[in-house]
C-alpha cells in the first residue's frame, strides 16, 4: 500500500488564476503523475473554502479560497483532507460549514473537525489494499479549535490525544498522525514538541508529520515509528518572501504486507504559477541539507543549541508583546498578541526557552 502526504495547501495571489481556471499542470507540475502511483493521498487544506467575507477577529491573516477549489484539489490527485489547522475557521461558522460542504460535493473525505470538542475527536478510517488506515489530524490551540459548545478543529491534548491514538491503533493496521503545530520557520522541534511526537509514537502512531511551520525541518525514527518535524508547504506559493517558503516535502509511505514501513521524501519547489517536484542538483541539495539537520537532531547539545538560537532571534517579538499588552486598556491588536501567545503551544514553547524558570536560571 502506498500513501502520499502533502503539506499545506492555500490559494494565494500567485495561484488563484490557475485555481480559477482549474489548471492542474500550472498548479502542481509533475506531482499528479507521482500521486497516481499511490492508493491514498492526504493533504492539509489550510484555509476556508467560502465566498463569505465575514472574517473573524484575530491576529494574522484570514485565508480563504473559492468552494470550487475543492474540485481542483481532487483533480490534482488528493483523495483525503486534513482540516485540523489554524485557518479553517478564519471566516467563522459560515466559512467553516461552506468548507465542509465544498469537500463533500467534491467527494473528498476529511477529518480533524467536528460539531464540538468531543465530536472533533474522530479519526478517519480508510480501507485500501486489504488494510485499514486511521488518519488522526490534530492542531495546536490557535483560533480554530473546537470548544465544548462550538464547532471547530480537533485540538491536541497531551492526554486525550494519546487515548485517541491508542483507540485508533486497536482498530487499524496503520495510524497516521497529522499534527498541525510547531513554531513557524523553526527547523528544529522544541523539547515539548519532540516529547509529544514521541509520546504519540509510543501510543501507537506509525508515522507523525508536523505541518504548520512552513519549512522543511528534521526527521527521526523512534521506537517502531517515524517522525517528521516540519514538512514545509505543499501549494502555498509566494505568500511570504522567505527562503523556507519556497520548498517543502511530499512524503511517500510504502506499507508492506508484513507491516514494515518505508519512507521516501520528494522535495517540492515553487514555480511561477504553483509547485512541482524538485529535480537534479536542487533535489539533491534539499535532501542533503535534511540529512545534515537529522544528524544534528541526534546530538542533544547541537539540537538544543539550534532551538535556542531560533528562540533568541524571536526575543524582540515576545518582549514587545509583553510590553504592549493591554496598554491603555487596548483590546485590539497588539493586545491580542499576548494572550494568543499564551494560548498556543508553539508560542509557549518559545516563552519557556527565553524566560527560564528560577530553577534553571539559578543553576551554577
Amino acid at each position: 500500500m502506498r500513501i502520499f502526504i502533502g503539506g499545506d495547501i492555500t490559494p494565494t495571489a500567485v495561484t488563484v488564476p490557475a485555481f480559477d481556471r482549474a489548471d492542474i499542470p500550472a498548479l502542481f507540475g509533475s506531482i499528479p503523475a507521482l500521486l497516481r502511483t499511490g492508493d491514498m493521498t492526504v493533504a492539509n487544506v489550510e484555509c476556508a473554502l467560502t465566498d463569505s467575507d465575514g472574517k473573524i477577529h484575530k491576529c494574522g491573516p484570514n485565508l480563504k479560497g473559492r468552494p470550487s477549489y475543492a474540485d481542483v484539489i481532487r483533480d490534482a490527485g488528493i483523495t483525503h483532507i486534513g482540516l485540523a489547522n489554524n485557518h479553517v475557521y478564519d471566516f467563522g461558522k459560515t466559512g467553516f460549514y461552506d468548507t465542509l460542504r465544498a469537500l463533500d460535493a467534491a467527494g473528498l473525505p476529511y477529518t480533524g473537525v467536528g460539531e464540538n470538542e468531543a465530536d472533533a475527536r474522530k479519526p478517519l478510517y480508510v480501507e485500501a489494499c486489504g488494510k485499514t488506515v486511521a488518519l488522526v489530524c490534530v492542531a495546536e490551540h490557535e483560533y480554530s479549535y473546537a470548544l465544548p459548545d462550538r464547532e471547530g478543529v480537533w485540538g491536541f491534548d497531551p492526554f486525550e490525544t494519546m487515548e485517541d491514538i491508542r483507540e485508533a491503533k486497536s482498530r487499524a493496521d496503520f495510524v497516521l498522525v497529522l499534527y498541525h503545530g510547531g513554531k513557524e520557520q523553526s527547523r528544529y522541534p522544541s523539547p515539548r514538541l519532540r516529547k509529544a511526537c514521541r509520546a504519540m509514537v509510543s501510543a501507537g502512531a506509525d508515522f507523525v508529520t508536523c505541518q504548520h511551520s512552513h519549512c522543511i525541518g528534521v526527521y527521526e525514527e523512534y521506537r517502531a515509528g517515524k517522525i517528521l518535524y516540519g514538512q514545509g508547504n505543499f501549494n502555498f506559493v509566494g505568500y511570504i518572501d522567505h527562503p523556507h517558503w519556497k520548498n517543502g516535502l511530499l512524503v511517500q509511505l510504502d506499507l508492506t504486507d508484513d507491516g514494515k514501513l518505508a519512507v521516501t521524501f520528494h522535495p517540492v519547489v515553487i514555480t511561477a504559477t504553483g509547485v512541482t517536484l524538485a529535480e537534479g542538483a536542487e533535489r539533491e541539495t534539499l535532501l542533503k541539507e535534511l540529512d545534515e539537520r537529522n544528524a544534528a537532531l541526534q546530538d542533544e547539545q547541537a539540537w538544543l543549541k539550534e532551538w535556542n538560537a531560533f528562540c533568541e532571534s524571536m526575543r524582540p517579538n515576545y518582549r514587545e508583546s509583553i510590553a504592549r499588552a493591554f496598554r491603555d486598556n487596548d483590546t485590539d491588536v497588539p493586545a491580542q498578541i499576548f494572550p494568543h501567545y499564551l494560548d498556543c503551544e508553539a508560542h509557549t514553547d518559545v516563552w519557556r526557552e527565553l524566560y527560564k524558570t528560577w530553577n534553571w536560571s539559578n543553576r551554577g
